[in-house]
């Protein structure tokens, strides 16, 4: 697979392949000008989105670097309605 505007690509597929190999939860996508992984975990999937597949390797390994302790999500929504309202 050629991509265009990442020239670098072809230094990256082994690295994606032995990542996919030791990771079967995830999943590596290119869709067009973007890559995805998508991560299957028990309480849902994590999409992550970068514009290089280096990028998106380095956060992988990233991740996997995490301490097991700090299981927050990536992304904390706050919460809407009455439970957030400070009158309660």
């Amino acid at each position: 697979m050629r991509v265009r505007g990442e020239p670098e690509y072809a230094d990256q597929v082994p690295r994606r392949q032995a990542y996919q190999a030791a990771h079967p939860e995830v999943e590596i996508l290119y869709l067009g000008p973007c890559w995805q992984a998508i991560i299957c975990e028990e309480s849902g999937k994590t999409i992550i989105t970068r514009y290089e597949l280096k990028g998106l390797l380095d956060k992988l390994e990233a991740l996997d670097r995490k301490p097991a302790s700090d299981s927050r999500p990536a992304l904390e929504v706050p919460r809407v309605g009455p439970a957030a309202s400070p009158m309660s």
